[in-house]
């Protein structure tokens, strides 16, 4: 029996990894993929938007091929949800060509990739490759590790810098682990700062890892697939800060809330007020579903930081509740205060 290849997508809050996966969906060239979304928060929206995408729709059961693991970070329950869900695809492994695991944003890829050592795991399916998404944008405005030179003189100063925020071991395991990189947001950077950019990322990854620029997750299907890297098998290749931690330590303050909000709402001044919300309190991202008024269709509202991202994805359906619901991702974030916040507002 063959292995299934299984391609993890892994890359930090808002770097465009459900863009990714939607378009390698849309145009998967007739491959029957399986995809394991690990999903932060419990309203899914991730996978909501990837089922939305009708590609990967099963004739049977419209929404069997892409499963939602609601529970957090993977690579901390993977001993609890992640390995029954595996089971359940592995049975049907004969009918799939490869499988996608896009990992949450707050999860580091190495103990993911640790699981397919398992032998009921190792038997059926290998890991392919690790595919590091990155936020141009973001990194040169020093939202994920401040700024580049800065940085680089840093660690220039102190290679073995000990007290790095979670957030920035986070993104180094992510690039330690990556067989490539793919680089978004490219066309909001000037060329100078890109270049500059990929000569630092370059420094960062192991040698022979590639650094490929995507615009809004088009790319050649060929390019993310087929790596051949049995990543399992040769893991004392790609260093973490986790290596020698019996278990690793995430921050407990970290936490999502959900809102959901029957009311519709101007694009525009919702906007604004999640913006003063994100200078008031420490989040990291906002996604979610927009109910607007007069519109027939589902506004999808994207945020890192004080950057808002929107497009319309879908009509409404005739059986569907019209609600805004937003999901927060951040640090020691309270529900009633966000969603008192964002009614004051009207």
């Amino acid at each position: 029996m063959h292995k299934i290849p299984v391609t993890v997508i892994t890359g930090f809050l808002g770097a465009g990894k459900t863009t990714l996966v939607r378009h390698l969906l849309q145009t998967n060239e007739n491959r029957r993929i399986a995809v394991l979304v690990n999903e932060f928060g419990e309203v899914g929206i991730d996978g909501e938007l990837l089922k939305d995408c009708q590609i990967c729709e099963d004739d049977n059961n419209p929404n069997d091929n892409i499963i939602e693991l609601n529970n957090g970070c993977l690579c901390c329950t993977v001993q609890e949800e992640f390995y029954p869900t595996m089971q359940q695809l592995l049975e049907r492994r004969d009918s799939l060509d490869c499988m996608l695991i896009e990992t949450s944003g707050l999860a580091l890829p190495k103990p993911l990739v640790q699981a397919f050592r398992w032998p009921d795991i190792r038997n059926s399916a290998t890991v392919d490759g690790v595919v590091t998404v990155v936020d141009c944008q973001a990194l040169a405005s020093g939202t994920l590790v401040g700024d580049l030179d800065a940085l680089e003189a840093q660690r220039q100063a102190d290679p073995n810098l000990e007290h790095e925020t979670p957030i920035e071991e986070l993104f180094e395991d992510q690039l330690a682990c990556a067989d490539l990189v793919l680089l978004t947001k490219t066309d909001l950077v000037e060329e100078t700062e890109l270049k500059k950019i990929k000569t630092w990322l370059s420094q960062e990854l192991r040698s022979g890892v590639k650094i490929v620029t995507c615009h809004q997750g088009e790319i050649n299907p060929d390019i993310l697939l087929g790596f051949n890297a049995a990543v399992e098998d040769n893991l004392e290749t790609r260093p973490s800060h986790h290596d020698h931690e019996e278990e690793h330590d995430h921050d407990d303050d970290i936490n999502s809330v959900q809102i959901t909000l029957e009311q519709a709402y101007e694009p525009k001044m919702l906007v604004k007020t999640l913006t003063k919300l994100v200078q008031d309190n420490e989040i990291y991202r906002i996604k979610g579903f927009v109910h607007v008024p007069n519109k027939p269709m589902r506004l999808v509202l994207q945020g890192v930081g004080d950057r808002f991202d929107s497009f319309y994805d879908r009509f409404w359906h005739e059986d569907e509740t019209k609600q805004t619901r937003l999901v927060f991702i951040g640090r020691a974030l309270n529900q009633e205060s966000i969603k008192e916040s964002i009614n004051s507002s009207r």
